[in-house]
């Protein structure tokens, strides 16, 4: 823990200095910190626990910021962007590795890890710069909820598939549940808790009773969200916009103060499991450029297209957005290894497409969304 948190922090304020977020040098340190570097630390299942629980808070603290009702405002636009971010990025993705020479179903596979945008990284870098109240902020949040459930389709589709059998009926009821989890939630949550939580926080004795009743609804919502079939980090992020309206600052500054310690975690174990070795072979090395400059090109366009109707500035802006991958891509290219269907070097290349475009997507959010940065902020980003 003092390695990693140590390292985080130290190269966030590095990056900071040289004018770039300070999640991109967090990042940074898992992978100098790591086996393709330095060798220090390990993947571990300690320090994924650490992660899992660095992106629970991470998301909770962006949905406290975020009320439900400006996001339902927006869902038609949303369903539009995550729809043809899920199709453009699936086919390309397919098609590079068929003409590339890969089996079908490794095929699919890459397509299936190209799909689902991380929204941890997005949120972070809007929730930092006070841009989370932007029309295009609250379309990318709402799209990446959605984007979560249908990637989670496609990614049942094809395990099935690769096995040789759908079952309809299953894959139905699980896109029922997890659309109907997640809706519900964001629908009627908010008024829930402004009925419950000053009834039970009158009743309770213990200290910060309105804390205790967050972090039962965090972990409550969240583990709801596993059985669903969604992401337990969109249980997080509806357990905060749940609350948004309901909670004191005092929630927030504790949030706040959990999420500085556990969020390096979470940003720092994604460099932590990239491996560069894989790289030493030319082809590898190209197809691992073609992948992702395919993986930016396809959820910039596809969610671009979505929101072509809201203008070109906030267009573009939506399309960065929804570009970073993070460990939804890896938990895709696990999944594919553990089943043998992929090799290790399309593994390591989904890898690194998920690395990169998580370490990309701060610095062209920044570009994006210039002109409504801080003016100090703004100074730092040209000196950099």
């Amino acid at each position: 823990m003092l390695i990693l948190f140590a390292a985080a922090k130290g190269m966030a304020e590095l990056a900071e200095r040289l004018g770039q977020p300070g999640i991109v040098g967090e990042i940074l340190a898992g992978v100098l910190i790591g086996p393709s570097v330095f060798g220090w630390l390990q993947p571990s299942d300690f320090l994924s626990a650490l992660s899992q629980l660095g992106a629970l808070f991470l998301l909770f603290r962006v949905g406290l910021e975020v009320k439900s009702s400006e996001l339902l405002k927006v869902g038609g636009t949303a369903a539009l962007v995550a729809s043809s971010g899920v199709v453009v990025p699936f086919l390309m993705g397919w098609g590079i590795l068929l003409l590339w020479g890969g089996s079908r179903y490794e095929a699919i596979f890459v397509g299936a890890s190209m799909v689902a945008t991380s929204v941890g990284i997005t949120a972070q870098v809007l929730s930092a710069h006070g841009l989370l109240h932007v029309i295009s902020s609250k379309i990318i949040l709402a799209a990446a909820v959605i984007d979560d459930v249908l990637g989670l389709l496609v990614l049942a589709v094809v395990s099935s598939a690769t096995r040789g059998h759908l079952h309809w009926v299953e894959l139905g009821l699980t896109a029922l549940l997890a659309a109907g989890f997640t809706i519900v939630v964001a629908r009627w949550g908010t008024r829930t808790m402004q009925a419950i939580t000053p009834l039970v926080e009158t009743s309770l004795r213990i200290a910060e009773a309105q804390f205790v009743i967050a972090m039962l609804l965090l972990f409550g919502l969240a583990a709801l969200a596993v059985y669903a079939g969604v992401a337990a980090i969109i249980g997080a992020f509806l357990a905060g916009m749940a609350l948004a309206d309901s909670t004191g600052r005092r929630v927030h500054d504790l949030a706040q103060g959990v999420g500085e310690l556990l969020v390096p975690f979470f940003l720092a174990g994604i460099g932590l499991k990239v491996s560069l070795s894989v790289f030493s072979e030319a082809s590898t090395a190209l197809l691992a450029g073609v992948i992702l400059l395919a993986a930016i090109a396809s959820k910039f366009i596809g969610c671009g297209l979505g929101a072509a109707r809201l203008g070109r500035t906030e267009a573009i802006r939506i399309g960065v957005g929804m570009i970073p991958r993070g460990e939804v891509g890896m938990v895709v290219a696990q999944l594919g290894l553990a089943m043998g269907v992929i090799q290790q070097n399309i593994y390591s290349i989904v890898v690194f497409m998920s690395l990169v475009t998580t370490i990309v997507t701060p610095l062209l959010i920044r570009l994006a969304y210039k002109g409504l940065l801080r003016p100090s902020e703004e100074d730092t980003f040209r000196v950099g």
